[in-house]
C-alpha cells in the first residue's frame, strides 16, 4: 500500500469521526487505567457494566485499597480473569500511593512498571489521558492493519512500529481510536462487512466479503 492511499484512508476515517475516543467509561486518568486493566480479554461493554458500580465507591487508589482484593472481586466477577485482575489492581494502587503520590504517572517506564500494565495499556493511557501520539495495537488493530495492508506486521510490536512510521503526526493521536472502532464494527474477524466499509475501495484485502 502506498502512502497516498494511506492518507486517503486516514482522511476518510477522520471525516467520518472527527473526535474519536475510547468506549470505556472513565472520569479520571486513574479510572481509565483501571478500566484498561480490566479490559484485557474482555469487552468494553462488560467492563463498563462493572465499573459503573465499582467507581462510585472506589475512584482513587486509596479507596480501591480500602475495598481489598475480595471487595474488588465482588464488583468485577463478571469479567474474565477477575481474580488476577483484582490482585493486580491492589498491587498497582499500592505502588501509585508509595511511588507517585496516588497519581497516574505521565511516563511510559513508570506505567509499564505497574502490575498488569504492558506496552498496550501504557499506550492507551498516555494517548487517551494525556494526549500523547501513541498508537496502541490490540487484536482489532492488528487484524485491520494486516488485512487491509495499511501497516502489516508479524506481531503487534511490528505493526505498532510500522504505524508510527507511516501515520503522519497530525493523525497519530486519533489513529488508535479510528482503527479499533473500524475493527470492532466493520472489519470484524469472521465476516468483515466489506459492503458497508467506507474504505473498501482502498483496502487491499483479497478475500472481500459482500452480503
Amino acid at each position: 500500500m502506498n502512502q497516498a492511499k494511506r492518507l486517503t484512508i486516514l482522511n476518510r476515517l477522520r471525516d467520518n469521526n472527527p473526535h474519536p475516543t475510547t468506549e470505556l467509561c472513565y472520569r479520571s486518568p486513574f479510572e481509565l487505567l483501571i478500566a484498561v486493566l480490566l479490559s484485557a480479554q474482555a469487552t468494553d461493554v462488560s467492563v463498563n457494566k462493572a465499573t459503573a458500580k465499582l467507581f462510585p465507591v472506589a475512584d482513587t487508589p486509596s479507596a480501591m485499597l480500602a475495598l481489598g482484593t475480595e471487595g474488588i472481586k465482588s464488583y468485577i466477577k463478571s469479567i474474565g480473569l477477575f481474580n488476577s485482575k483484582a490482585e493486580n489492581i491492589i498491587k498497582t494502587c499500592r505502588l501509585l500511593l508509595d511511588q507517585h503520590q496516588g497519581r497516574i504517572p505521565e511516563d511510559r517506564a513508570a506505567l509499564e512498571a505497574l502490575p498488569g500494565v504492558g506496552r498496550k495499556t501504557a499506550n492507551v493511557v498516555l494517548n487517551t489521558a494525556f494526549g500523547w501520539p501513541t498508537i496502541a495495537v490490540d487484536t482489532h488493530i492488528f487484524r485491520v492493519c494486516n488485512r487491509t495492508q495499511f501497516a502489516p506486521g508479524k506481531d503487534v510490536a511490528a505493526v505498532e512500529q510500522k504505524l508510527l512510521r507511516v501515520v503522519p503526526a497530525e493523525y497519530q493521536v486519533d489513529c488508535h481510536h479510528w482503527l479499533i472502532l473500524h475493527g470492532r464494527y466493520t472489519c470484524i474477524a469472521r465476516k468483515p462487512r466489506c459492503g458497508s466499509c467506507l474504505i473498501e475501495d482502498l483496502c487491499e484485502f483479497k478475500e472481500k466479503v459482500y452480503p
